[in-house]
């Protein structure tokens, strides 16, 4: 970094990133992130769904965060999509590419993906 003026950007370019994982939203996407989700690859699928959820234009009304274990280890990564007013929703076994496609048919869409989910395993 070489200047202010860099850094000023770098923050722009992150901030998009940081108010999807802060406040309050409709929607919640949680990431199990204890060291089994990340041993399992939970990383990767956190920040896929962040990127996508700026992609996709959701970034005011879907926030994604992360929590400790979730207490299904075998089924890692997990992720659980809080809605308002609608049953929580738990995807299990994800990876980054199954990220993308939840956030673009279920968070947009509003089509659970019932083969991702814990109910299907």
């Amino acid at each position: 970094m070489k200047s202010l003026a860099e850094l000023a950007a770098i923050k722009e370019k992150m901030q998009s990133k940081v108010v999807l994982r802060e406040g309050s939203s409709d929607t919640r996407v949680v990431v199990g992130m204890a060291t089994c989700g990340i041993a399992a690859g939970a990383r990767p699928v956190l920040n896929a769904f962040v990127e996508e959820v700026g992609a996709q234009g959701l970034a005011g009304s879907v926030m994604v965060t992360q929590t400790g274990c979730i207490g299904i280890c075998q089924y890692e990564p997990v992720v659980e999509v809080y809605e308002a007013g609608k049953e929580k929703i738990t995807y299990v076994k994800m990876t980054p590419e199954k990220a993308k496609e939840v956030v673009e048919k279920h968070l947009k869409g509003g089509k659970v993906i019932d083969e991702y989910t814990i109910s299907k395993v």
